[in-house]
């Protein structure tokens, strides 16, 4: 008699723990997907930064050719500077390696070593683009998709695009609709100016 009920809770809890062992292994590969997908998403992110920062000291006015060559009348009359001490300014220059210096090192103006490069539309431009060229709300997954097979260099995750889809929308250029638990996205008029001014 008593064989019989510890042969069904033996049967029982290894049934348990094969259930639990599947459900284990599920939420493993549910999280090491996520993972994969979060390091994509920080690989984006530290692009944007250094583009941004690109950009940042592209920006930085530098001197024309008259003003470098002949000193202002400030400067004339300044006291020169004793050649063994350097002002705060000039060090502070020379650290962060201003256009001319730039110029100097690559025998090109700052500008030219970004312009030759050539540089990849981006995400944003890129999904305006889609929405452009339908006039009905779309799914962020449709225009993945639709991305993917036009842009086959470009492989963004869906996180990624949707996320780039809400900062269109932040900004304006793009509106979202919801249908039932669906979101789609349409591009709004200040869209299409900003992606014909590009």
């Amino acid at each position: 008699m008593t064989s019989q009920p510890a042969s069904t809770l033996r049967t029982r809890l290894v049934d348990q723990a094969a259930s639990d062992l599947k459900e284990n292994r599920r939420r493993q590969q549910e999280l090491a997907e996520k993972l994969r997908m979060l390091k994509q998403e920080e690989a984006l992110l530290v692009d944007i930064l250094k583009l941004a920062e690109r950009y940042e000291s592209l920006a930085e006015p530098s001197p024309s050719p008259e003003q470098a060559s002949s000193p202002s009348p400030e400067q004339a009359s300044a006291e020169p500077v004793p050649t063994g001490t350097r002002s705060r300014k000039a060090s502070a220059s020379s650290s962060t390696g201003t256009p001319a210096r730039r110029t100097a090192r690559t025998g090109k103006p700052a500008g030219a070593a970004a312009k030759g490069k050539s540089r990849q539309p981006l995400l944003g431009d890129l999904l305006m683009s889609l929405l452009a060229g339908d006039d009905g709300p779309r799914l962020a997954k449709e225009l993945r998709g639709e991305l993917l097979e036009k842009h086959p260099d470009r492989s963004p995750t869906p996180q990624v695009v949707r996320n780039t889809l809400e900062s269109l929308v932040a900004k304006g250029h793009v509106r979202r609709h919801r249908q039932q638990r669906s979101v789609m996205y349409t591009l709004e008029e200040s869209g299409r100016h900003a992606l014909a001014a590009r």
